[in-house]
């Protein structure tokens, strides 16, 4: 049976306080009464006339609560007698027919005992008004508690919400998590297993015994297995005691992730004595599961479960500040060898599962106390906490070496695969010491590439080769230079309409930098040494003013709309005071519509600062220009900035397109995004487009525009610039077909490739 309802002493009032008026009203309608006793419906004494409590008066008021449930708001009882007394019970209930009180009465017998019926009819009104008293006090106490509840469970989530906003990050958030969910919610013991991500996190209270951490290995298979087959959340308030069912409460909440899998679960254990879960309780598991899923996906990678660089900077920030006099600290950086090798002769498929394999080898060998993130592409980054160079050296070593056992299969490849590792130590009396060890970290690491690859150097600033190698420090002289000689180029790579054959071109600005010999270096070369020293401000103000000009020498023809442009934009350079009057000067400028133009933005360029973002695309848009959402798909949340972002194209990112073909879930996104599009009114264009069956799926998935090698690689600008009269001529055509004019424009013998900007007479 259900618990019956009482009234607490968590009131802001003694439990019987005010119930003297009722005992009173009792003791008028039964003069002759000699004790009086009221008891909440748990059988605990509210109001007792003598101060003491009778045993029989009490004893009989425990047996009237017992009685089942009847109709609600009913008031019976019973009598007994008994050495020379006679003793009434009176029942009250509430709405659900609950016992919600007991009123008991000690009258001497005298011979004339009356008959139960007869007192009850002179009671009733008093009883009457006792028990709408009574249910009022219980229905507040129960609000009370259940207010007092829902604030603490509010406080857990704002003191989670403080710790994302804050300057640091550690791996032990998802600990503290845990921690906190359950010693809130009275638990012995919080758990949280994420297989895929190598996270299994136990946390126990000060209470609970090592016998209760095994409830843990006994559940978790089953906890997955239910969470990840019937995808909601698991309440048991009973159990068995059986293998399946050990004898405790258990709440189990998924985690799921962004693309609705279950990759795992929150689980909370309460003994069999404490109260029961409930559905508050649930709710409130499932909104810091939706945390926990936040987390990993903005500190986690998604590809091979390690911490993503921002978060690895925030942790290991974190531990230098708690380990000031640490005696030393180390960092491996490490680079996978030929990794553009086995992508251009594998494909991109089989370079993303070395990766995968290569950061398992990294994650299992590293010792436990290190951190480990991936920082980019193919490069990890390892900070090993109070240990020395040579003992850094080891560590990496052993990394090398785990990875050079990984040769095998790779899909149809049969690949050797090795990486190549720089070692360095911190220096604590530097302001930035992560950043300095990382970049000395990885002049080692390029050393090991010079010096015959899958190897692991030390930096050591007596070694004059690995000195010279401050790669970034002369990449930085060397963008100045190119900046002040104006010796970028200035390329262009096409995106086909593969819904509408008749719409205009368009073509994505990209940057190079040709040298005297006629190598092309790409921005991969440099952005890196831009972005770090905060030059993409200005090597976007040359793009920007150097695609106008040349634009500007064919404003006629693109005042037909013969063409569109996109360029990207830095996320640097959108905290640029400068960026909107200097675009705004080299359109004006070039004279040239401003809806030619496409600002490409990375949704991590976009909500740097979503506010600015925000204004300065509204004001630009205002202008004319287009915007574009460039790798639109991966970020925490895509969706919630279409509502404030002036975006007219998204850019589906290549991780999806690559593997469409063979992954169904990828071109179930593809498709799902370019219908989005659509209701939005915008519109759509597939990366990484790289053969003519993935050109015919994205098609056939509805995206407007691909862009790919299979469509055409990246030409000169000034190249495309000549094609623009073909352009405009082809245009033309297609109008007059339409309105039934035949006769061609071009000689019916010269094949237009425009994808490959190629022309070839017969």
């Amino acid at each position: 049976m259900a618990a019956s309802p009482d009234i607490r002493d968590d009131t802001s009032q003694p439990a019987g306080a005010g119930l003297d008026p009722y005992a009173q009203l009792l003791k008028m309608l039964v003069p002759r009464s000699r004790e009086i006793a009221i008891y909440g419906g748990t059988g605990r004494a509210l109001w007792l006339s003598g101060g003491q409590d009778d045993p029989d008066m009490h004893a009989l008021a425990v047996e009237a609560l017992k009685a089942p449930p009847t109709k609600p708001f009913d008031i019976d009882g019973h009598a007994q007698t008994g050495d020379g007394v006679a003793l009434y019970a009176f029942r009250l209930r509430d709405l659900s027919g609950r016992p919600l009180a007991a009123v008991t009465i000690k009258v001497p017998d005298g011979g004339e005992r009356r008959p139960f019926a007869l007192v009850l009819s002179l009671v009733r009104p008093a009883l009457e008004c006792l028990g709408r008293e009574v249910n009022m006090r219980v229905s507040l106490g129960a609000l009370n508690r259940d207010l007092t509840s829902r604030d603490e469970d509010l406080e857990l989530l704002l003191d989670v919400a403080r710790e994302e906003s804050g300057t640091g990050r550690d791996a032990d958030e998802l600990g503290r998590l845990t921690q906190a969910a359950a010693e809130h919610l009275g638990c012995r013991i919080g758990a949280l297993v994420i297989p895929e991500r190598n996270v299994a996190i136990v946390r126990r209270s000060a209470t609970a015994s090592l016998a209760d951490a095994e409830l843990v290995a006994r559940t978790h298979r089953h906890l997955l297995t239910w969470a990840q087959t019937q995808r909601k959340t698991l309440l048991v308030n009973s159990a068995t005691g059986s293998d399946r069912l050990p004898p405790c409460k258990i709440l189990s909440v998924p985690i799921r992730h962004h693309s609705g899998r279950v990759i795992g679960f929150l689980a909370l254990y309460r003994a069999l004595e404490y109260g029961d879960f409930e559905r508050r309780h649930a709710r409130l598991g499932e909104l810091l599961a939706r945390k926990v899923a936040t987390i990993l996906q903005t500190s986690y990678d998604s590809a091979t479960g390690l911490a993503t660089r921002a978060a690895f900077e925030a942790e290991v920030g974190a531990i230098l500040v708690e380990t000031p006099t640490a005696r030393a600290h180390s960092v491996i950086y490490i680079d996978i060898d030929q990794m553009h090798v086995i992508n251009e002769n594998c494909s991109m498929p089989v370079g993303d599962d070395v990766i995968a394999r290569v950061a398992d080898v990294v994650r299992r060998r590293v010792p436990r106390q290190a951190r480990v993130a991936r920082i980019s592409g193919d490069r990890f980054a390892v900070f090993l906490p109070e240990m020395e160079l040579d003992a850094a050296w080891s560590a990496a070593e052993v990394l090398r070496q785990g990875v050079a056992d990984l040769g095998g299969s790779f899909g149809r490849a049969n690949l050797r695969i090795s990486l190549s590792a720089g070692v360095a130590e911190l220096n604590l009396a530097s302001k930035h010491p992560l950043a300095h060890g990382l970049a000395a970290a990885e002049i080692a690491c390029k050393a090991a590439k010079d010096r015959g690859r899958d190897r692991v150097e030390r930096y050591e600033s007596s070694d004059e080769s690995i000195i010279r190698r401050h790669d970034d420090v002369q990449m930085l002289g060397s963008l100045r230079a190119w900046l002040a000689q104006d010796s970028f180029r200035l390329y262009a790579q096409p995106m086909e309409p593969l819904q509408n054959s008749g719409a205009p071109p368009r073509f994505e600005i990209l940057l190079r930098r040709v040298t005297e010999s006629g190598e092309v270096i790409l921005p991969a070369k440099f952005m890196s040494a831009a972005e770090r020293y905060q030059m993409m401000p200005a090597i976007d103000a040359w793009v920007v003013s150097n695609v106008f000009a040349a634009l500007a020498e064919h404003r006629d023809l693109l005042r037909q709309r013969t063409a569109r442009f996109s360029v990207n934009l830095s996320a640097q350079s959108m905290s640029d005071d400068a960026l909107i009057a200097m675009i705004d000067k080299a359109c004006s400028t070039a004279g040239i519509p401003p809806d030619m133009i496409c600002f490409e933005l990375t949704e991590t360029a976009a909500v740097g600062d979503l506010s600015r973002t925000e204004s300065i695309m509204q004001e630009l848009r205002n202008m004319g220009f287009q915007f574009a959402l460039d790798d639109f798909g991966t970020g925490q949340s895509s969706l919630a900035y279409l509502k404030s972002l002036p975006v007219s194209i998204l850019k589906i990112d290549g991780s999806f397109v690559r593997d469409a073909m063979t992954n169904t879930r990828s071109a179930d996104m593809i498709k799902a995004i370019a219908q989005l599009a659509r209701t939005m009114g915008m519109s759509t264009v597939a990366e990484y487009v790289e053969t003519d069956e993935l050109r015919t799926l994205v098609g056939n998935l509805g995206v407007d525009y691909g862009q790919g090698f299979v469509i055409g690689r990246p030409v000169p600008l000034s190249d495309v610039l000549q094609d623009l009269g073909l352009y405009a001529a082809v245009g033309a055509q297609a109008s007059d077909t339409l309105t039934g004019i035949q006769e061609p424009l071009l000689d019916p013998h010269t094949t237009l490739i425009l994808g490959d900007f190629a022309r070839e007479a017969d």
